[in-house]
């Protein structure tokens, strides 16, 4: 189970501790709820008090980062709050190429010349695209709020690498690690990624995976990463030396999922690779000590501690304190979702305004994402709504799944931070207490802007 984070009288973050102590202290009235996510309280009477070693760890991923805050007791290094926190740089790019092509639409119809600027710009050293920058930011911005929640001593990274160049060509020599276990690792390491760590056949899991030629070498296939899948034995030795043409003529469907995810670029690889040490020098700034891990000690870590894989399990093995993690131990889902728009006016397929240019981005003093409670005495929405509000002009507005409920029935909890809490197992959690939560009219709140 989660624990509470906890703040001194003074802001100052104190020792994390058990939902159950959280619980009587918000009973007695010794605490009021500072933040809902992550969920925060601060203490009324109590300036300071005794920390243990805590460490953040970190697990970058392309798409989904994880992350695991460790203290040490007297039995060993405990997590004591995890979460996986999943990027939007798919969204920044897909937003990016958008934008792209409706400018470049306009400078071949009759309308205002617009000279290209890109000719002329030029990019600072260390420059990184937007849609990867966002994923650094994202690391750096929850780094930055759990050290200011969690009394951190240290942050262990991982610096995951696959070496793209010796996917592509196996064959590269002069290196000797290109040619030795290492390169090998490397491969099977992307291709359990790539496949989702099951049977690209039948979708068997929890098996010994085989690595697969979609075109056999015994028919001229080659070894690069784009003619590999992830199979089990069975399904190995039933496809033989047969092309997977041929193995799946029987289920079109599937050969046509196979050979559209074989030629899949290696662009996840890719954007590990280019954001690790950017990632790194982000935490420096934080001023904790940042020490870096490989991805094979953490490998090693899950393996013997019987972990399930997982971004936030990993995380908890990163570095040479693995950290125990209990079976009760739900992480939270963090979900980018960005703060907003700074498009003035929503565009047609013509590239031409169909709305108003934005009046105001508060309305009330409410913005769309905020957290906030909405009581209505009477009438078709009465009752207690709780959620992400979505603000219009008029005052009418969308607290969760309830539309049409007026400002004046609306209390702000948490301002929007452009993220999103979700529950591990898929259904949403931000419209609800968590569980160690009292009822909200037994618990005073306290505003924390983001």
């Amino acid at each position: 189970m989660q624990r509470a984070l906890v703040l001194d009288r003074n802001k100052k973050p104190l020792m994390p501790c058990h939902p159950a102590r959280a619980r009587q202290l918000l009973k007695t009235g010794r605490a009021a709820v500072y933040r809902r996510y992550p969920f925060t309280i601060i203490l009324k009477d109590r300036e300071g008090g005794e920390v243990q070693p805590v460490e953040l760890k970190v697990d970058p991923g392309s798409r989904t980062t994880g992350l695991a805050v460790a203290a040490q007791f007297e039995g060993g290094w405990t997590v004591v709050w995890a979460a996986n926190l999943e990027h939007r740089g798919l969204a920044v790019k897909a937003a990016l190429d958008k934008r792209r092509a409706v400018r470049r639409g306009r400078r071949t119809r009759k309308t205002r010349y617009r000279p290209p600027r890109f000719d002329n710009r030029r990019r600072e050293k260390g420059w990184l695209p937007p849609s990867l920058m966002s994923r650094v930011q994202n690391v750096r911005h929850w780094a930055d709020r759990l050290a200011a929640f969690v009394p951190l001593s240290q942050i262990a990274v991982e610096t995951v690498r696959f070496d793209t160049q010796l996917m592509q060509n196996p064959h590269i020599s002069g290196v000797k690690y290109q040619q030795g276990e290492l390169a090998g690792y490397e491969v099977r390491e992307y291709l359990l990624e790539k496949w989702g760590r099951k049977c690209a056949y039948c979708d068997a899991e929890n098996v010994p995976l085989e690595i697969e030629h979609i075109r056999p070498k015994s028919r001229n296939g080659s070894n690069r990463t784009s003619n590999l899948l992830i199979s089990c034995h069975a399904c190995n030795q039933a496809k033989g030396n047969r092309d997977v043409r041929e193995f799946l003529a029987h289920d079109p469907a599937r050969l046509k999922k196979i050979l559209a995810q074989a030629s899949q670029p290696l662009s996840d690889a890719a954007a590990v690779n280019a954001t690790r040490y950017a990632i790194g020098d982000a935490l420096k700034s934080l001023g904790v000590p940042v020490t870096f891990w490989s991805g094979g000690r953490t490998k090693y870590n899950r393996i013997r501690l019987g972990y399930p894989k997982d971004h936030w399990l990993d995380a908890a093995c990163v570095g040479d304190n693995p950290a125990q993690a209990s079976e009760k131990l739900q992480a939270w889902g963090i979900r980018a979702v960005g703060r907003g728009r700074r498009q003035m006016c929503a565009m047609d397929k013509y590239g031409f305004p169909r709305t108003r240019p934005k009046a105001h981005k508060q309305v009330h003093g409410f913005q769309t994402g905020d957290l906030v409670k909405a009581v209505v005495p009477k009438g078709k929405r009465a009752g207690t709504h709780i959620g992400r509000v979505a603000v219009r002009t008029k005052g009418s507005f969308r607290v969760g799944r309830a539309d049409g409920i007026s400002w004046h029935y609306c209390t702000l909890i948490q301002r929007a931070n452009g993220y999103e809490f979700f529950g591990t197992n898929g259904n949403t959690k931000q419209d609800n207490a968590p569980p160690f939560l009292p009822p909200l009219k037994k618990v005073g709140f306290l505003e924390a802007d983001s």
